[in-house]
């Protein structure tokens, strides 16, 4: 085992490219035979794209299937595109379907078992070892995030405790009483604990992993949460279409990329307008497909996250699954603002470069007779005038958006997922 890292399968983590390619094909085979024999509304869409299973013979042979998204789940909704019997599926998660008909994800027993096994990797792969105490901040419920870190927490053989979230005094009481070393929750959360802890003048000593994910994470954020709770900090990957997170995979010790779980997905990189795939370190939309999963394994799912392939060879950790870089935004997230086109995530970096500047703000888009123009209100120590951050915001995006400076803790908390972009339509 490396110095940087430990493994929970370190066979298959470590395995070589031809190793891994190998599996994929003979992986891809049999969920595309799974997927055209068990459920029509697949069947339907090979069969308008002209592919039948015996067409696929290697992982390459991937591109010849049929896109999917959202939208053909949400008009399946609630199980029409399961892949098993009723009786089969023992568990289901869904989105918040706070855009629309929510998506459901159902699970059978190996499908739980795929998700602990991704998960126990991430778990591992930070650092953690069996017995550590760790502390699950998402909510238990229909969103994954909770029970995902459970699963996984489990089969990693960790000390659990699933606290839940909000009530970040308890959280505290908590992680002090009970030494907590891994710290589990959404990117936002990370941030409302830091703040609490300088409140009180407290601090967690024993705390030194920090594992966030389900919002898109800056370099800046990242850095701060890691150097505010004086730990090491990791991006965890997955969503509900993927069977929740962690599925997708996580960083490693060395922050050189997300590994991504290549025995359980196959990856591509596509073009967003054409669906043609880009060269490695060119950004384009991710796509996946399940390999391993039973219940509803998603074949070509377009993700709408942007991102570019980092590096295909071995890793300082000693893992040779593929690394992406950090999630810069979502194709539909993408802001169009006096002809300049930008994501939020550009506004975070910049806003968390600007000294005093605190680590809640809003972007609010306004709307008038067609054309945007947008706000950024942010929290910061007096002496940092609107000047400065309307100076630094015009250097990074080429405008000057207005907005306002509100003193720390002025703006508004959520205690699951930070609400960061908020449109407003003018009449």
């Amino acid at each position: 085992m490396t110095e940087l890292s430990k493994f929970h399968n370190e066979p298959m983590e470590t395995a070589s490219r031809e190793r891994i390619t190998q599996i994929q094909s003979e992986r891809l085979r049999a969920i595309v035979g799974h997927v055209y024999e068990s459920n029509p509304i697949y069947r339907r869409l090979f069969d308008e794209k002209g592919v039948r299973p015996e067409d696929i013979r290697t992982a390459e042979d991937v591109v010849r299937l049929p896109f999917t998204g959202k939208d053909i789940l949400r008009e399946s909704y609630p199980l029409n595109m399961a892949c098993v019997p009723r009786d089969q599926i023992v568990e289901m998660h869904m989105s918040s379907g706070s855009t629309g008909t929510p998506v459901v994800m159902p699970y059978t027993r190996s499908d739980l078992d795929q998700w602990a096994e991704c998960m126990a990797r991430c778990y591992r792969m930070a650092g953690a070892k069996p017995g550590d105490p760790t502390q699950i901040t998402p909510l238990f419920g229909l969103f994954n995030g909770g029970f995902g870190m459970y699963h996984g927490a489990r089969a990693a053989g960790l000390f659990v405790i699933p606290a839940g979230p909000g009530n970040t005094a308890r959280q505290i009481r908590l992680a002090r009483d009970l030494k907590t070393r891994v710290f589990t929750g959404v990117v936002s959360y990370g941030i409302r604990l830091m703040e609490v802890l300088a409140e009180e003048k407290e601090s967690l000593p024993d705390l030194e992993i920090g594992i966030f994910g389900a919002e898109v994470f800056s370099d800046s954020m990242k850095k701060k949460i890691s150097s505010g709770l004086d730990i090491d900090v990791f991006d965890i990957y997955g969503m509900t279409e993927s069977g929740g997170v962690g599925t997708l995979g996580m960083d490693c010790p060395a922050h050189d990329g997300i590994h991504i779980w290549e025995d359980q997905y196959i990856l591509e990189i596509i073009d967003p307008k054409t669906g043609e795939p880009v060269d490695d370190g060119e950004e384009g939309e991710l796509v996946f497909t399940s390999l391993t999963r039973e219940a509803l394994p998603m074949i070509r799912f377009r993700t709408a996250d942007l991102t570019h392939v980092i590096s295909r060879d071995r890793c300082k950790c000693g893992r040779t699954h593929i690394r992406l870089a950090p999630i810069t935004g979502r194709r539909d997230d993408m802001l169009i603002v006096k002809g300049v086109n930008f994501f939020p995530k550009q506004i975070e970096q910049t806003l968390l470069g600007i000294p005093g500047i605190g680590n809640n703000y809003q972007i609010i888009v306004e709307e008038e007779d067609g054309v945007n123009s947008v706000r950024v209100n942010v929290e910061a120590e007096p002496g940092v005038t609107g000047y400065m951050v309307e100076k630094a915001l015009k250097e990074a995006l080429g405008f000057s958006p207005k907005g306002d400076v509100f003193p720390l803790g002025g703006l508004p908390r959520q205690e699951g997922k930070a609400k960061r972009v908020f449109h407003n339509r003018i009449k």
